[in-house]
């Protein structure tokens, strides 16, 4: 298993990723400094009982420790690396979380379907964006905001119906958990493909939509 401050797939390391050592508020203000992502921190985990629990209070959490904690999560949301610093230095084990339909999109699949898409991909030798792997199995591509509105279409011009396929689209009003953002007992999240000055630019969903399509497709056929 890699440890949080590892990649899975990367090239060249940039200065985004966690390093050894650095603390959420300090990874939190580099998203917001260095790569102009909004942040907002959400639950943090709690030891009950010697087990880590959410700080939600709910004994079943579905994502404990990495979702909002608040309804208005939205208005919390700070590009700014100032305004960022100060609201983990009031929780500094506070989950960092990324606002999607802002500076991009992302494409969410299992991460059985993500690690053949990447591979794939890197065949076509298409450019990605960064990519995260949750605990949970999942894995978000980073793509250009629009993503949630073109996909349906997209998804059926391939001559797949949208609903068949385990291929989401998270853009307004929605966000994902940024590295390394631990999933109470479960781990923490890691990048998948890490930010590098290469992938500053991110691609759109219309370059990624036949990779992801044709991975979701053969794992629904599985």
């Amino acid at each position: 298993m890699l440890s949080v401050e590892e990649t899975i797939v990367g090239t060249e390391a940039a200065q985004i990723p966690k390093q050894r050592g650095e603390s959420l508020l300090e990874t939190a203000v580099r998203y917001a400094e260095e790569r102009h992502w909004d942040v907002f921190p959400g639950t943090w985990l709690e030891a009950a009982e010697g087990v880590q629990r959410c700080s939600c209070g709910a004994v079943a959490c579905a994502a404990p420790g990495a979702h909002a904690a608040r309804p208005d999560w939205a208005t919390q949301a700070t590009g700014s690396a100032t305004v960022a610093r100060r609201m983990w230095q009031k929780q500094p084990t506070a989950s960092i979380l990324l606002p999607t339909g802002r500076t991009f999109d992302a494409l969410s699949v299992p991460e059985t379907a993500g690690f053949l898409a990447l591979a794939r991909m890197e065949r076509m030798e298409l450019t990605l964006g960064p990519v995260t792997l949750t605990p949970d199995r999942r894995m978000q591509f980073f793509v250009l905001p629009g993503a949630s509105v073109k996909l349906p279409e997209l998804v059926r011009k391939l001559g797949w119906s949208p609903a068949s396929l385990d291929l989401t689209a998270l853009g307004e009003g929605t966000y994902v958990p940024a590295p390394p953002t631990r999933y109470g007992s479960r781990g923490a999240v890691q990048w998948a493909c890490r930010p590098t000055a290469a992938n500053r630019w991110l691609p759109d969903v219309e370059e990624l939509i036949s990779a992801l399509a044709y991975a979701c497709g053969r794992e629904r056929d599985r």
